[in-house]
């Protein structure tokens, strides 16, 4: 028995339309609708007196992504067409999408956005309050990546000027790897980088084809220390652990590492490290006070 959405007006019955078709369909609307919405004066491009429509015509959006005006008009026509993250990404910075609109591009493409966020809908307003109330114990927010994703203030000078530190390159492996201050702030820095490898292993086996995690191998592959420390092929799961830190403003500090998870297991955590003595105490407030005087 056919359904009434698969009847035609003849009669016929229509095949049904799949999960990949609707999300063609889906594509080709929001792409057409993001380019008649943008006048041209916002990309550069003179509105001229011939003009017929408000927006942007398709060869104009071809043009300014850098591809082929055939290939653009059939991705407008839902036709059934391979798209790269690089098109992706060459489109969504021609149409002025922002966060929420270039995620959804990328999810009616059915592809994963190799860019990595300066910001995170994991990192509310109550959550950055949370971080900044527990100081001066360092906390922060990390993915599973190891990016750090938002921090407090104390955090944010426990290891270098956090501050400072470009947001694509807030990455404990690749400041482990890249940042001198980073790396002799950490007392034992070769434990410290088998365990992140090894932990990054173990969680890198959920995202084998995201671009992301291929992007940030990629980049620590060029560091011969972490050539050496992959190759181990060890894994280890998260686990509470004690750490030592020799900051440069307040001295050596002993802390007590945790995870508090936000989500599912290798998802996004809190990361605090609370004092172990009296004297990582006293230093942690020093620290947070000089960093509150910044």
């Amino acid at each position: 028995m056919t359904t009434m959405a698969q009847e035609t007006v003849t009669g016929r019955t229509a095949a049904p339309q799949t999960a990949s078709t609707i999300r063609r369909h889906e594509l080709a609307a929001f792409l057409r609708h993001r380019r008649e919405h943008i006048a041209p004066e916002q990309v550069g491009l003179p509105r001229g007196t011939r003009r017929r429509t408000p927006g942007l015509r398709r060869e104009e959006v071809a043009q300014l992504a850098a591809v082929g005006v055939t290939w653009y008009t059939w991705l407008e026509q839902a036709r059934d067409i391979q798209v790269s993250v690089q098109v992706l990404d060459a489109l969504a910075r021609t149409l002025l999408l922002d966060r929420s609109e270039r995620s959804h591009l990328f999810q009616l493409a059915d592809a994963i956005d190799p860019q990595p966020a300066t910001d995170c809908p994991v990192v509310t307003p109550a959550l950055q309050s949370m971080l900044d109330q527990l100081d001066p114990i360092p906390a922060c927010l990390q993915n599973a990546r190891y990016d750090i994703l938002a921090y407090n203030r104390t955090y944010g000078m426990l290891l270098c000027d956090l501050d400072a530190v470009e947001p694509e390159d807030r990455n404990c492996m690749i400041l482990s790897y890249t940042h001198e201050e980073w790396r002799s702030s950490i007392v034992h820095l070769e434990k410290t980088q088998r365990l992140m490898a090894a932990r990054f292993r173990g969680s890198m086996a959920d995202h084998l084809a995201d671009p992301t995690w291929k992007t940030l191998l990629k980049r620590l592959h060029t560091s011969p220390e972490f050539c050496e420390v992959w190759d181990r092929h060890e894994v280890l799961g998260a686990s509470p652990r004690r750490k030592e830190f020799r900051n440069s403003h307040v001295g050596r500090l002993t802390v007590d590492h945790t995870d508090l998870w936000l989500g599912p297991s290798r998802g996004p955590r809190m990361v605090t490290y609370a004092p172990v003595d009296e004297e990582s105490r006293q230093r942690l407030e020093r620290l947070h006070a000089i960093a509150r005087a910044r």
